[in-house]
């Protein structure tokens, strides 16, 4: 039975080790987001990503320049 004993505790180890961390990403989400819309608050990582929300989003205005 030595080996029985053995598995289930490597197998709860497993499991300790294999836990995902718990709790909200909010904190680290808001770290990325960097740019904001001016028009709509949409927070963007980049300004990549703000000219092509301008482009779907907000058609008829022109992206702002980086700045």
């Amino acid at each position: 039975m030595t080996r029985g004993k053995q598995k289930i505790e490597a197998q709860k180890r497993n499991a300790d080790k294999n836990q995902k961390a718990k709790g909200s990403q909010l904190e680290a989400r808001a770290v990325g987001l960097k740019v904001v819309c001016p028009i709509c608050k949409a927070q963007l990582a980049n300004q990549n990503q703000l000219v092509d929300h301008y482009g779907s989003k907000h058609p008829k205005e022109k992206p702002p320049e980086s700045s």
